[in-house]
């Protein structure tokens, strides 16, 4: 008796989140708090290509879906494996997926950012490139890892440091600036399960200083990441489909 009802919680936990997903719409206050709903620059900050779908593909439609101008700036062409040419294209492939304008999509290839660990990044030039960016683009809002980057590659933690950095140098005093949660590998594995528990994080928070986006398009999500053909192997086509950050973002603003 005792283990139908565990099973059968889960089943009423699991239809919930499936419900909440495909027949509920994240609030418009991200980005907008307080104030009405306007268009912003955004610039989405990350370090390889496919980590914009594997990890921030809520966030991408979301902004998207609301109107929102969203630039893509990846610092490196992901070539640990010599691959680079091969992911940059997958990456513009996986932004067409995601409705993100081409010419707002900048992958750099530079001597001091390649892909692998233990390849420390250099901050400064990090913060100086994101510099160059917001002020040749206008940007209202910069988004990006936080400093452990979801998954402890020490290149999303660069690049979170890079934007701190600068943050701290030479920001304009009215940008914003949110950084993706790590959560636990029991919470990252955990698929849908995890919208409870990050929605009540949230709660415990000072209203304005956190934000969870629900993906509201699935399925767009997985189409994304099947462009990043030479990286949709197993282990990560199983990533998609039971990681939390498919289905749900949850952010925290730098400060």
């Amino acid at each position: 008796m005792g283990w139908m009802l565990i099973i059968l919680s889960i089943l009423v936990v699991w239809v919930a989140s499936v419900w909440k997903i495909f027949f509920s719409r994240s609030e418009p206050t991200f980005l907008n708090e307080g104030s009405p709903l306007t268009s912003k620059n955004v610039l989405l900050v990350v370090a390889h290509p496919d980590d914009e779908s594997m990890f921030f593909s809520p966030t991408i439609n979301y902004l998207t879906s609301r109107g929102h101008t969203l630039f893509l700036l990846c610092m490196s062409i992901g070539n640990a494996d010599g691959m680079g040419s091969i992911r940059k294209d997958e990456l513009y492939r996986a932004c067409v997926v995601h409705k993100v304008q081409l010419d707002r999509v900048k992958v750099l290839d530079h001597p001091d950012f390649q892909d692998g660990f233990g390849r420390v990044w250099n901050h400064g030039l990090l913060a100086n490139i994101i510099e160059e960016e917001v002020y040749g683009l206008v940007i209202d809002v910069i988004i990006t890892f936080d400093g452990y980057g979801v998954s402890g590659h020490c290149n999303h933690g660069d690049v979170h440091r890079g934007v701190v950095k600068f943050l701290h140098d030479s920001a304009p005093g009215n940008i914003e600036a949110w950084e993706l949660v790590s959560i636990n590998i029991l919470r990252k594995y955990s698929g849908l399960f995890d919208i409870w528990i990050s929605s009540l994080d949230v709660m415990r928070h000072p209203k304005g200083l956190r934000h969870c986006l629900l993906n509201e398009d699935p399925r767009k999500s997985y189409l994304a990441m099947a462009q990043h053909s030479s990286q949709w192997v197993w282990f990560r086509k199983l990533f998609v489909a039971f990681s939390s950050y498919t289905y749900i973002n949850t952010f925290r603003k730098i400060e």
